[in-house]
Parts: structure tokens; C-alpha cells; sequence
């Protein structure tokens, strides 16, 4: 199974992503920012980093790149897409999430190991683990803080597109402790922990995140 690995200038965790990719078992396909082709993958994982620069908004530059009216019409024909911290931002400035990732609530930096709890796992991505499994992975951001208005909240809640929850402590203030959602088919994921820096235990504080890498490949098996 082909997982295309998205570069934009100011990737961090693309290479850390590949490698989740390869130790769940699939083939980690870098794509470029630049190349408007996706090169046959079969999902596409959008990293963490500082895409542009961060500049004028996190993501905000990234939504333009020519790869990604690629995958904005792949996504919209069921091409799986998880966007990982950074990642998630792009989905939400790209219109396949909704909501948008601002200042984190202190106006600080987060970094720190992070208990989640997975609310859903009927997506794409969420499959390998239990409804209600807690798990703990690394944290990063300086902008994520999720937001959104009380009626899309509502809608997230109501049609259990609310993936992942923080656990015990909510780092940096988002609305009703979202730490990941999805679109209503499933297959878009926006997650803001990083499940890439969880998948051994020599690097990581668990092995926790490569669940979300599994289900993807289950999930292309069983299409």
C-alpha cells in the first residue's frame, strides 16, 4: 500500500512520518509541494512542521501549493488524508476540515507527552484502536488551539466527528478539548498530537500512535 508523504518548504516530521508509514508495513511515497501529481498513492498524510514559514496564517500559504489541489480533489472523491499537527491546520485552511487552529491559550509553545482519548474509530485512520482507548503521545504547537462556532461544534459532536479528546490536561485551550476530527465520510483526519513520534519504543514514549497508521492500511485492504 502507497502512503504519499507530503514535503512543503519548512517540514519537520515528513521523514517521521515515512518511517510510521514503513513500520505499520506500507510504502512511504515522498510527494513534493511543488509537483501537482500524487503519483497513484493510495492515502496521503499532510506532516507537522512550519509549512512557508507559518507565514500570514499557519497553512494558510500550504492550501495554494500545486500538490494540494490534488488533494483536495482526491480527498473529495474518498482518498483517505491525515494532517498531523501542521497537517491539520492546511485541512482546516483548505476547507476539508472545518474549524480553524489558532493561538495556543497562554500565548506559549507545548511540548509534552499528551493523554488522549480516541473517540471515534470508525474513520480510516482511527480503526486499529477501541472506542473510549486512552493513549499517550507526543505534543508540539505553538498554534493549536482548535476553534470553531457553537453550531459546527454541536454538528462535531453530534455526528461523532470528534476523533480524539485531550485527557487530564487540555494544552493549549481548545473548545471542548478537541485534539483531532474528521469529515463526515471519514476518510479526512486532522489530528494536532503527533502519532508518527509514538510508533517504537526507542523513540518514542509509546507505541501508542501507530494505530493510526495500521488502520489506514486495513482500511485500504478491506475497500
Amino acid at each position: 500500500m502507497r502512503i504519499g508523504v507530503v514535503t512543503f518548504p519548512g517540514s519537520l516530521d515528513d521523514r517521521d512520518a515515512a518511517r510510521a508509514v514503513r513500520l505499520a508495513g506500507g510504502e512511504a511515497v515522498a510527494l513534493w509541494h511543488g509537483d501537482a501529481d500524487l503519483h497513484k498513492v493510495d492515502a496521503v498524510i499532510l506532516p507537522g512542521g512550519f509549512s512557508y514559514g507559518d507565514y500570514l496564517r499557519c497553512g494558510a500559504i500550504s492550501r495554494f501549493a500545486p500538490v494540494m489541489g490534488e488533494v483536495v480533489a482526491a480527498a473529495n472523491g474518498g482518498l483517505p488524508v491525515l494532517g498531523i499537527c501542521n497537517g491539520f491546520q492546511i485541512l482546516c485552511e483548505s476547507h476539508l476540515l472545518p474549524g480553524a487552529l489558532t493561538r495556543n491559550e497562554k500565548l506559549h509553545f507545548v511540548c509534552r507527552d499528551q493523554k488522549l482519548r480516541i473517540e471515534d474509530n470508525t474513520s480510516a485512520w482511527t480503526s486499529s484502536y477501541a472506542s473510549g482507548q486512552e493513549i499517550i503521545v507526543p505534543l508540539k504547537n505553538g498554534e493549536g488551539c482548535f476553534v470553531a462556532d457553537e453550531k459546527t461544534l454541536d454538528e462535531l459532536e453530534g455526528e461523532g466527528r470528534v476523533i480524539a479528546r485531550y485527557l487530564d490536561v487540555n494544552p493549549n485551550g481548545s473548545l471542548r478539548d478537541i485534539a483531532g476530527i474528521r469529515n463526515t465520510r471519514g476518510n479526512v483526519v486532522g489530528l494536532m498530537p503527533h502519532p508518527e513520534h509514538a510508533v517504537e519504543q526507542l523513540t518514542g514514549p509509546t507505541t501508542d500512535g501507530l494505530g493510526f497508521f495500521t488502520s489506514i492500511l486495513t482500511a485500504m485492504v478491506n475497500a
